[in-house]
């Protein structure tokens, strides 16, 4: 019989398994597709045409790791080497940051991701990876013109009020205070990017109504 306050061995073995599990859960922070664009090494328009999973090699206690692959049809890039990819890679289930994707090469999707030291391109959860067709003309245009103008500047979301910025450089992304989501206005429709004066400002890439806090249109 056991102690009150004691724990069994498989009891803590199990607690223990479940720390890990919880450690190794996928957590991202929200990101506007300018910085994402900005933050990636390659930014493609491509179709996924077949999966599969593959080894990549061995970790610490020689266990093997298993990644997914995706090969691709780029259909345009945007951001990247000088040379076509046909394959993205990425971690074999969600928990890991793993991004699942319809193989069948029907739709078409705008992806971010990172070059690994092998010229491999590797993406997760927290790369912005949506269908084409689901993104705004702005977005679009975005991705294919105006994103790159604006690397320079500093996109930072406001969680709470209040909240402000700290420098010229800087624009203030208030999605989440002004309409309770990530996916406003703002990401939508808008680009941050450098004015003459140095400052940066947000710009209006498309026509949706007029918000309060956009500093320049198109004419």
């Amino acid at each position: 019989m056991s102690k009150p306050g004691s724990f069994s061995a498989p009891l803590l073995v199990l607690l223990l398994w479940r720390v890990g599990e919880v450690a190794e859960a996928c957590s991202c922070s929200p990101a506007h597709p300018q910085q994402a664009y900005c933050n990636a090494d390659v930014v493609i328009k491509a179709k996924v045409i077949g999966q599969k999973e593959v080894l990549a090699g061995s970790d610490t206690y020689g266990n093997p790791i298993k990644k997914i692959q995706y090969d691709i049809k780029q259909l345009k890039m945007f951001k990247g080497p000088n040379r076509e990819i046909d394959a993205v890679f990425t971690a074999p289930t969600s928990a890991v940051c793993g991004v699942n994707l319809e193989s069948d090469g029907k739709k078409e999707y705008l992806i971010t991701g990172k070059l690994e030291s092998d010229g491999k391109m590797h993406v997760t959860l927290c790369d912005f990876i949506e269908p084409w067709q689901s993104l705004t003309i702005a977005q679009k245009k975005g991705f294919e013109v105006r994103y790159q103008t604006g690397c320079e500047c500093r996109i930072v979301r406001c969680a709470s009020v209040p909240c402000s910025v700290s420098d010229p450089l800087e624009c203030l992304w208030t999605d989440w205070i002004v309409e309770s989501t990530v996916q406003g206005p703002q990401v939508k429709f808008f680009t941050c990017i450098k004015r003459h004066d140095d400052s940066c400002a947000w710009y209006r890439g498309a026509a949706p109504p007029k918000n309060d806090f956009m500093d320049i249109e198109d004419p």
